[in-house]
Formats: C-alpha cells, sequence, structure tokens
C-alpha cells in the first residue's frame, strides 16, 4: 500500500500574504493565527497578511510566522478533507509545524518554542556566510568544504544543489574552488552561517526552553531532517538543539520515505519549493503544495468553505 508523507518548508519560503487566502476562506485557518498571535503577544496575522517584509524578514519573526502559517494550512487539511499522513518531514525549522502534526507538541508549545528558535537563531554573535552550489555531485561538494577552513554542508536539498555554511572566507573559497569545477555558486542573503558548528551559541541558547518542554508520543511517523530516520518523542529534545549545527539531510529523508513505500508527497504551507525539490529527488513520486484555497481543492476530498 503506497503511503502519504506530509512535507512543511523552512525558511526562505515565506512572503508577505502567506495564509491569508486560507484565513479569509476557512475560519479554522483564522484561528491558528489568532491563537498564535496570543501566545507571540503580538499581530501575527498583520505581519504575514501585510507586512512589511523588513519584518516579516526578521529570523525572529519569520521562524514562527512561517510555521504558523504551515500549521493553518494543516487545520484546513485535516478539517476540510479525507487526505491524512502515513508520516511527516519538515525542511529547518519545518520540522516544528512537522512535530505538532505528528501529535508532538500542542500548537500554543509549538509557537512558543519556535519563537525561542528564532530569537536565539537571531542572537547568534557567530560571523558567516551560506551560498547555494548547484551543479557539482555532493560528494565533491562534501570534499570542497573539507578542503576548506571551516565551511560544512547545511542543506542537502536534492542531488546536485547544496547549501554550504561557514566563515566569511572559507564560503568565498568554496564559491571559487565550485565555480572552477564548472559549478553555478551564488551567496544566500542570510545573516548568519545556519546549519553549522559556528552556530553552537544559538544551540546554548535554546536548550532551556527544549529542555522545558514536554513532547508526547507521536500518533503519526516523524521522519528527522537531521538522522534521515524515524524518530520518537524522546529523541525528538536533542535533535532540535542538534538541528542548529547540524545539515538537512532533506535529500536523503525523502530517498528514505521513497524506500519506505511513499510515493505522494503534499507540501503543507506556503509556496511549492519542497514539491519541486521532491521531484528532482524522485521524478516518479506526486506531489502537491496545498498553502492556498487552490491548493487544497487540488487534492482529493476538495474542501468547501
Amino acid at each position: 500500500m503506497s503511503k502519504v508523507a506530509f512535507c512543511f518548508p523552512g525558511q526562505g519560503s515565506q512572503k508577505v500574504g502567506m495564509g491569508k487566502e486560507l484565513a479569509d476562506e476557512f475560519p479554522e485557518a483564522s484561528e491558528v493565527f489568532d491563537e498564535a498571535s496570543e501566545v507571540l503577544d503580538f499581530d501575527l496575522r498583520q505581519v504575514c497578511f501585510e507586512g512589511p517584509l523588513e519584518e516579516l524578514s526578521q529570523t525572529e519573526i519569520t521562524q514562527p510566522a512561517l510555521v504558523t502559517a504551515s500549521l493553518a494550512s494543516l487545520r484546513v487539511v485535516e478539517r476540510r478533507t479525507g487526505l491524512t499522513a502515513d508520516v511527516v518531514v519538515g525542511h529547518s525549522v519545518g520540522e516544528y509545524a512537522a512535530l505538532h502534526a505528528a501529535g508532538g507538541l500542542p500548537l500554543a508549545d509549538d509557537i512558543r518554542l519556535v519563537r525561542e528558535r528564532g530569537l536565539a537563531t537571531a542572537a547568534s554573535t557567530a560571523p558567516g556566510a551560506m551560498a547555494a552550489v548547484l551543479g557539482l555531485p555532493d560528494e565533491e561538494v562534501e570534499r570542497l568544504c573539507s578542503e576548506s577552513s571551516q565551511v560544512w554542508p547545511a542543506n542537502y536539498n536534492c542531488p546536485g544543489q547544496v547549501v554550504i555554511s561557514g566563515s566569511e572566507p572559507g564560503v568565498a573559497e568554496v564559491i571559487d574552488r565550485a565555480k572552477q569545477a564548472g559549478a553555478k555558486a551564488m551567496r544566500l542573503r542570510v545573516s548568519g552561517a545556519f546549519h553549522s558548528p559556528l552556530m553552537a551559541d544559538a544551540r546554548e541558547r535554546l536548550e532551556p526552553a527544549v529542555r522545558e518542554t514536554a513532547f508526547a508520543p507521536m500518533t503519526t511517523e516523524f521522519m528527522s531532517t537531521v538522522t534521515s530516520r524515524m524518530e520518537t518523542a524522546d529523541r525528538v529534545p536533542e535533535l532540535l538543539l542538534e538541528q542548529l549545527t547540524a545539515p538537512v539531510m532533506f535529500t536523503q529523508a525523502v530517498q528514505r520515505l521513497v524506500a519506505d513505500g511513499v510515493t505522494r508527497f503534499v507540501e503543507v504551507g506556503p509556496g511549492s519549493v519542497l514539491a519541486g525539490l521532491i521531484k528532482r529527488i524522485d521524478p516518479a513520486v506526486e506531489v502537491a503544495s496545498v498553502g492556498t484555497p487552490d491548493g487544497l481543492r487540488s487534492i482529493e476530498g476538495a474542501p468547501s468553505a
């Protein structure tokens, strides 16, 4: 029997207006934004729907906003369609949305914790840079990183697309060498070296909040993009901390899910970045993105207002 995976996007999928169409059409989506705003003690709805982009782009705002928009989509899928997930997976901060979807955290606790993650990430004092390397085998990118100073693979997005992270001079060196090898390489507009050991101070700041959080047993299988394995609630605290300094193993996680029988991937949240990556990882699987009313109506059990 084929399986369905719900996938939750990470930072980079946010945009002004995300979730507005859903909230306008479906009261349950609107409720999620209200619940999150109450937890955060500021009007998240306004930031998501109206911006400005500069505010939405601040890491401490982006992360809870993106997770909230994803959970608004999830609530509509759960209440208005016949589609259910056999397994959930999240890209970077998207793992927080996946944890709620798996039954591991109530919404309020989830939003509260992802807010702490955003604050910890934004407060990191370690200088650094990130870049996307396109067109080289993953192993070659790994080699270039290992031969440079303080540079590591940060995101395995799909075969031939690896994001690197590390020190400013180290990333510049890898960019130059990747281009010499025939690859495309471009810097990302980020404030630090995310998903690298240079984020150790963010991990240290986040740890108390993670340790104080009670995680419930999963009711849906949870695929970690830290380990690219199915994980259980007892492992979640360590994984959420390790996530800050470890690479996102999205390619490997999707390959494992396909090997385990997943044939349909549904991106739950803003945009369609993950759907595009998944089709590059395995063109044979079915993908859908359900961050808008039109996207929701495209899946089985079309919702009605």
